[in-house]
């Protein structure tokens, strides 16, 4: 174990459940540590963002409450979108999940599914993990994301199967059009008989939390079944949106761009 990690947590916990900030002396005689200790690891919060000091004395900043809006938010999205999932399978006798993003990795993991009752159907279990930038939901999250990010991806990803977006520039030029078009495909991109379409949920900060998706074998997946999939999943996608308080005007701005597409 990583002491020296211990002792900066046990500082951030001290002070984000002190009612008042605290000065260098009071933490180290509260959690028994150096001064000369406490000093160092407070200056190390401080220059990543979690504490700030004012008259000598330290408190926690809202990076831990940023933080923690965006856990919450993920596991409040899958309560609020199950039922909407579930009318959209209903609609529509496709398997849906629901995904969030691992940046860091490039990937998405799944924290909710509706399965169809298709005979064929494709299949995905929660916490599966499956590559960003070759399956609808991680196209649709990484649409989202800014530039400065998407331009640390590797130059080369994994490729999967012929149909795989394997160049960055490739991918950045396919992005955008997902960011106007309002939602993502994959056409055996990552499983060459696994298809589907995905679209961005937002929070109440306009903040991408999860993307929506439907999974269906790629026979299935026609044109014409892509023309009459994608009103449905966005619609939902934009319903389980305002369900998390996304701002109304850019669910409307987001209609606008896929009616001039």
């Amino acid at each position: 174990m990583d002491t020296t990690v211990v002792k900066a947590l046990t500082i951030l916990e001290a002070l984000a459940t002190s009612a008042t900030p605290l000065g260098v002396t009071e933490l180290a005689t509260r959690l028994a540590l150096s001064k000369s200790n406490v000093h160092r690891l407070l200056q190390t919060l401080a220059a990543q963002g979690y504490v700030a000091a004012s008259d000598h004395r330290y408190g926690p900043t809202t990076k831990l409450w940023e933080l923690g809006t965006l856990i919450v938010g993920r596991l409040e999205v899958a309560r609020v979108a199950a039922p909407v999932m579930q009318r959209l399978v209903q609609a529509v006798d496709e398997t849906a999940h629901l995904s969030v993003l691992d940046l860091a990795a490039c990937a998405v993991v799944s924290i909710h599914n509706v399965e169809s009752s298709q005979p064929v159907r494709a299949y995905s279990r929660i916490g599966q993990r499956t590559p960003a930038h070759c399956v609808a939901t991680g196209k649709a999250l990484l649409s989202a994301q800014p530039l400065q990010a998407l331009t640390a991806l590797p130059d080369v990803l994994p490729r999967f199967t012929p149909k795989t977006l394997v160049r960055r520039a490739d991918l950045l030029a396919a992005l955008e059009k997902i960011r106007v078009a309002g939602y993502a495909t994959n056409l055996g991109e990552w499983h060459a008989q696994v298809g589907g379409a995905a679209a961005v949920i937002r929070d109440h900060a306009g903040r991408p939390v999860a993307a929506l998706g439907l999974t269906v074998p790629v026979e299935r997946l026609k044109p014409e079944v892509l023309r009459r999939y994608v009103p449905r999943l966005t619609a939902a996608a934009d319903e389980i949106s305002r369900l998390m308080g996304a701002p109304a005007a850019e669910a409307s701005a987001r209609a606008r761009d896929r009616a001039r597409v």
